[in-house]
């Protein structure tokens, strides 16, 4: 396992050279002044110069690339041109509410899908599959942001159960930053009464995010759920009289879940950058809305690192779901040993 993860995180370091090239060129050679877009259009001439020099623009590529990557090696990934501080800064913000968003999503996809999946599949063929399944489609169907929209007319504007904007009210301070999480940093704080209001605000977006997951996580589960019980092992432990629920957690489950586990974390990965529609209805200050704001102001730095940030993030989620697949499923095991 140890030789394993060494060579993925091996091939991962070359594929996010390779990326961070490849997103370097792009942003260069795409049409617009970088420096202007910067200064803004009443900058004079020579202030556009001075900027320009300041960016590296008047060097090589290669000079250019240097600079920056020896920039990254230090930790320092340039100055954005639309916040006027540095990115590590913005991405030190703007990354953990998103994060904290996601992995509320995930945990509501990922518990709601399962338990809907197995279900469904066990009772193949009832009342419950079929329901599943109309509402899997529907779910599939909607894109996130009708839906965010919709929640927000029924259980904001109508129920007045949850708020709808933000991530805290403006007259509620927040607690002191140690993990950038409202929720956790609130517990940690002890102010639990903060912590429930963070949790309010979290889950109508994060409701938002998982629906689509849940029923695309929920359908495969299901399907593989059937697949496995035609197999004869478990017609064996059928005829043996084993309990039900015995039978599904100990025999089915396990590897009935390892193609929705690859799914999962393919999912987790895509919302890192297509949280945008969600965070722009909730007005979330998320790492996606961050993203879309600097890549249309040409704003050089934060897009690289942005993209950067999102090759990571699938790098290391590909890491993770390689090594509970293998965890998951003994052959591979027994295969890579052999190997």
């Amino acid at each position: 396992m140890a030789k394993f993860i060494g060579q993925r995180l091996a091939q991962s370091l070359f594929v996010l050279f390779g990326l961070s090239l490849l997103i370097f060129f792009i942003a260069r050679v795409v049409p617009g002044d970088p420096a202007r877009a910067a200064l803004g259009f009443l900058a004079t001439q020579d202030q556009v110069e001075k900027m320009r020099a300041e960016m590296h623009l008047d060097k090589p590529f290669v000079v250019q690339y240097y600079y920056w990557f020896t920039g990254l090696l230090r930790g320092d990934l340039g100055k954005s041109s639309y916040t006027h501080r540095p990115v590590t800064t913005d991405l030190g913000q703007f990354i953990p509410a998103t994060l904290e968003l996601i992995l509320f999503a995930t945990l509501i996809s990922l518990t709601v899908g399962q338990v809907t999946g197995v279900l469904a599949g066990y009772f193949r063929n009832s009342w419950f599959d079929g329901l599943s399944r109309l509402i899997s489609y529907l779910g599939i169907a909607t894109p996130s942001f009708v839906v965010a929209i919709l929640l927000i007319f029924v259980f904001s504007q109508l129920l007045r159960l949850a708020p709808s904007v933000g991530r805290l009210p403006i007259m509620v301070a927040p607690p002191p930053t140690v993990t950038g999480f409202m929720v956790l940093d609130a517990l940690i704080a002890g102010r639990v009464e903060v912590a429930l209001v963070a949790l309010k605000h979290l889950l109508l977006p994060a409701v938002s995010l998982a629906l689509i997951h849940i029923a695309q996580e929920g359908r495969i589960t299901r399907t593989s759920i059937v697949e496995n019980l035609d197999k004869d092992y478990i017609t064996m432990h059928k005829v043996h009289g084993i309990r039900t629920s015995r039978l599904v957690f100990k025999y089915l489950l396990r590897p009935s879940i390892i193609p929705t586990v690859a799914v999962i974390g393919l999912d987790f990965a895509f919302l890192m950058s297509n949280a945008f529609l969600v965070e722009l209805v909730f007005m979330w200050p998320g790492f996606a809305r961050y993203a879309v704001t600097t890549m249309l102001n040409k704003d050089l730095n934060a897009m690289v690192a942005v993209v950067l940030v999102i090759g990571v993030t699938f790098a290391m989620v590909n890491l993770l779901v390689d090594i509970l697949i293998t965890f998951l499923d003994p052959t591979i095991r027994i295969q890579r040993r052999g190997g």
